[in-house]
């Protein structure tokens, strides 16, 4: 029985994290499309900028030691950064700018989104780590 609570608790822990997850990356879609227009993904740039330092900045607290890898792992982790970040958003914006003729545009999504998330994870584990 221990182990079902446990398995279930879990499952709410994913469940609460996605829900705000998702409704927060639909908020912040809104505001920068309202803000920046369709010409260019930003709105998905921002979202992974931000959830690839999310996700550098947890990993290098559980790796501390400085909280828990268990509930984190799951809620932050799994859960909220698993429905925030838009990597398959990432992807799809890619493809319809190359279908619309944008090259330029699909290259800069790509290398913006590429080189921004993976600096920003990496920056979020040296905050962590070097403080």
């Amino acid at each position: 029985m221990s182990s079902a609570i446990s398995n279930l608790h879990l499952y709410l822990l994913v469940a609460i994290g996605g829900a705000t997850g998702a409704t927060l990356r639909f908020f912040i879609s809104q505001i920068v499309l309202n803000w920046l227009g369709k010409g260019f993904p930003f709105a998905t740039l921002i979202v992974n900028i931000s959830g690839s330092f999310i996700m550098g900045f947890l990993y290098g607290l559980i790796e501390q030691g400085v909280i828990s890898v268990s509930i984190s792992r799951t809620l932050v982790g799994i859960g909220f950064l698993g429905a925030f970040t838009t990597f398959s958003t990432f992807s799809l914006d890619t493809v319809l700018l190359i279908q619309q003729g944008e090259f330029l545009k699909a290259i800069a999504n790509v290398l913006l989104n590429v080189v921004l998330c993976v600096s920003a994870a990496a920056i979020g584990m040296y905050i962590v780590t070097n403080r």
